[in-house]
């Protein structure tokens, strides 16, 4: 069996994928520090792991990733192999996890967005501590904007209690994703998807990710599931992956916000998600209100 099955959703994402894709080859051949492009001979020095693999999964992009994509079908180099899904259409990024997921082969799934790049010895460092704390269902990385700077990337599960303190009360990172002040792993409720490790046993124990989540929410839902069945959700700041955020969504425009929309009502349901909404909404306009 494979060691780790590395998946990316991608959605007119191109040339980020590009990079992010180089990063991971770097990263996993322990080459240069400077990603190394496809056409350039790699410097190859001892891998990281004994056997890895690479499957994108394509929502029917229209910028020319499916064409790139497609060019990348049974790459291998050094233990390292590259599979290909071409959806026809936008299948909603919990269908396309699921997609890789039933195609991966390894002992370890990363789930990877298409606009992130792997910093140094990340893979290494995720897939050790996952080794070594085998009660971790779920493990995720430390998310950095490309300026350098921390990007939130963990949730406290939402609830009113925790928006009335945010948005009321000015206590942040209570309801919105927050950064744990520490530089050990730690366990949390929830981490975002955008660079997330899963064990072969947590699939086993938890299943698939929810198909009715099209985008947003299947994260939290995912890492809500596994904490039910016993599993523990760690954060892990020694992993380190660049985060350019938000790159899919802004492709599609008001749909992301729609998608948000119903995939909060299908999170938390209808009733909590409009005391929310007005809680939030009520709270933002006090807050901005107190300034003038």
């Amino acid at each position: 069996m494979t060691d780790l099955s590395i998946i990316i959703v991608n959605y007119n994402t191109r040339d980020l994928l590009k990079k992010c894709l180089e990063s991971v080859i770097s990263n996993w051949l322990l080459a240069e520090d400077k990603p190394p492009a496809f056409n350039r001979k790699l410097k190859i020095t001892k891998p990281q792991l004994l056997a890895a693999e690479v499957i994108v999964v394509d929502n029917g992009s229209t910028d020319g990733s499916g064409e790139y994509i497609g060019k990348l079908k049974r790459l291998r180099m050094n233990g390292l192999e590259i599979k290909t899904v071409l959806n026809k259409q936008n299948l909603g990024f919990a269908k396309a996890v699921n997609q890789g997921i039933n195609q991966a082969q390894g002992k370890y799934i990363l789930l990877l967005n298409s606009d992130t790049r792997v910093q140094k010895n990340s893979l290494n460092r995720l897939l050790k501590f996952a080794k070594s704390n085998p009660q971790a269902g779920i493990i995720g990385a430390r998310l950095v904007n490309p300026d350098g700077s921390i990007q939130p990337s963990v949730y406290h599960f939402p609830s009113i209690k925790k928006a009335f303190k945010e948005f009321w009360l000015g206590e942040d990172g209570e309801y919105e994703k927050y950064v744990p002040q520490t530089q050990k792993a730690i366990e949390v409720d929830a981490v975002t998807g955008a660079a997330m490790l899963i064990p072969r046993e947590t699939i086993k124990k938890v299943g698939f990710f929810d198909e009715r989540y099209f985008m947003y929410f299947e994260d939290l839902d995912y890492c809500r599931r596994a904490r039910r069945t016993g599993l523990k959700v760690y954060y892990l700041p020694e992993a380190t992956i660049l985060h350019h955020h938000g790159q899919s969504a802004v492709k599609v425009g008001n749909k992301a916000y729609q998608w948000l929309c119903q995939s909060s009502k299908i999170y938390n349901g209808v009733i909590k998600y409009w005391l929310l909404t007005i809680i939030i909404f009520l709270g933002r306009k006090i807050r901005r209100l107190k300034k003038f």
